[in-house]
């Protein structure tokens, strides 16, 4: 794998495209209901989104993309990276969050009220490779980590085939430990409905950095709609994540991602799940409820609480069965314990129930 996916080049396969220019994202901040969408498109229409990631562009990385990554020796950089790095986007380093997000789409007839299903049709790799960081005494083991100095960037390269990443055993070594990859968008959200662009890093009932790594393609995350029109965003595109991302970043790196975008109205969609308080996603071999604390074991709490009540609305099951089943048969898996407020989300195996 060695080509790069530039800004309007190579396979487009949405029905309307968003390229990641500096005039179409936000840096650090989400949207909010005060904020104009840059996309109006009907239900069921498929977006493809062109995403930058947030390293190799931060000001603690020298906000110079091809410097950064010329010390590495890749192929090439990509033209919006290099542009939205140079740009005068707004982003306060160490106020803001650090991740470049795309400005809203409008997705017509979305109300208050209402799901808007966000399906992951396709992602295709930007560029051959990736970073992981760990900054400032952030990750699960702030204080000791990084070993030396405020940032540890490590550069993860692609193999050949496109399927595994790749890390050295010590620095300055050749590659030689390899992982899947599993693409993914760290962010998939809807607008708050207050006046004020949130942060980027704490998700929340609007999605956001929610940072579930089974969003892959074919799967689909159900957010509460907030505003009319939902304003729906995508960013933080990842090669590949463990649960927990415990030193702060997984491989981030830049994808093409193209996004179905449906609404589902109230009585639907309580039907289908309950009264949803928060995101839920979905497989084809599992639903995902979630919870979300910045104290990890109410995390933990409220993601069963989600659980039993969409057992109890899905099949009618009685609470204290479900509450007994969730313990036998399903796994709670940490979302990730990095970004302020921890998530965690339950695979529940749809193949369990009667259909």
């Amino acid at each position: 794998m060695s080509d790069l996916l530039q800004p309007g080049s190579g396979p487009i396969w949405g029905d309307r495209y968003l390229p990641s220019t500096a005039d179409h994202v936000l840096w650090g901040r989400l949207p909010c209901a005060s904020d104009d969408p840059v996309l109006t498109v009907e239900p069921g229409t498929e977006v493809t989104f062109d995403t930058v990631s947030h390293e190799g562009i931060l000001e603690d990385q020298g906000r110079d993309p091809k410097r950064f990554f010329g010390q590495y020796d890749v192929a090439g950089v990509l033209d919006d990276a290099i542009e939205i790095a140079a740009s005068e986007v707004p982003h306060t380093f160490g106020v803001d969050g650090p991740h470049v997000v795309s400005r809203p789409v409008r997705v017509e007839g979305a109300r208050p009220g209402d799901l808007l299903a966000m399906t992951v049709v396709e992602t295709l790799p930007r560029v051959p490779y990736g970073v992981i960081s760990n900054r400032h005494g952030k990750g699960a083991l702030p204080g000791e980590y990084p070993l030396e100095g405020d940032v540890f960037s490590a550069f993860a390269t692609v193999d050949d085939s496109g399927t595994h990443g790749r890390l050295p055993l010590q620095p300055g070594a050749g590659p030689t430990v390899e992982f899947p990859l599993a693409p993914f968008l760290g962010i998939m959200g809807v607008a708050v409905s207050d006046g004020e662009r949130p942060h980027s890093v704490p998700p929340g009932a609007h999605g956001g950095n929610i940072d579930i790594n089974l969003l892959t393609v074919g799967a689909t995350l159900y957010l509460p709609v907030q505003v009319d029109g939902a304003l729906a965003y995508v960013g933080d595109p990842h090669f590949a994540q463990g649960d927990g991302e415990v030193s702060l970043t997984a491989m981030e790196a830049s994808l093409r991602a193209t996004v179905r975008l449906d609404v589902v109205p109230h009585e639907s969609a309580v039907r289908r799940f309950g009264e949803l308080a928060g995101p839920l996603a979905e497989t084809s071999e599992f639903l995902v409820p979630t919870g979300m604390d910045e104290d990890l074991d109410v995390a933990v709490q409220n993601c069963v609480r989600a659980a039993i009540a969409l057992l109890s609305s899905r099949w009618g099951m009685d609470p204290r069965l479900a509450y007994a089943y969730l313990s036998a048969a399903t796994d709670f898996n940490i979302s990730q314990v990095v970004d302020v407020v921890k998530g965690v989300h339950a695979r529940i195996r749809t193949a369990d129930f009667p259909a």
